[in-house]
């Protein structure tokens, strides 16, 4: 079992920036591979980003719409996964949600479905 919790949302004025954390519980936190996704009111989960520990290195994926804005990271020393966003804008109010998924190829790292478990999500409102 793990347990997710994010933290670190909040209002911030466009073009500003935010850093989400998500702290897992469980002892096997490195062999998980570990999303980011968003729901903005009235729309669908969306994939944000994902990351993934390769044999020698991490593996990051990011959407179209976030990249070269937002990056991922995590300490698997901390047990924690970081989303840090720059350049924010009022499209990416959402509710951020932190998913962990025992499939630790990432092949299906985009797919919400696949993922075992999900924290309780953390809000990021940006106004223009």
């Amino acid at each position: 079992q793990v347990q997710l919790v994010e933290s670190g949302g909040g209002l911030v004025q466009a073009g500003g920036s935010l850093r989400l954390s998500c702290a897992a519980s469980g002892r096997t936190f490195s062999t998980y591979a570990m999303g980011w996704f968003r729901r903005a009111p009235g729309k669908e989960r969306e994939f944000v980003a994902a990351i993934w520990s390769g044999r020698w290195a991490d593996y990051a994926d990011l959407a179209d719409s976030v990249k070269g804005r937002f990056s991922i990271s995590r300490d698997n020393a901390k047990n924690t996964v970081y989303l840090q966003m720059k350049s924010l804008k009022p499209e990416d109010t959402a509710v951020y949600y932190c998913a962990a998924q025992s499939d630790s190829t990432g092949s299906s790292r985009r797919n919400h479905e696949r993922y075992d478990y999900w924290g309780q999500g953390t809000q990021v409102t940006v106004s223009s």
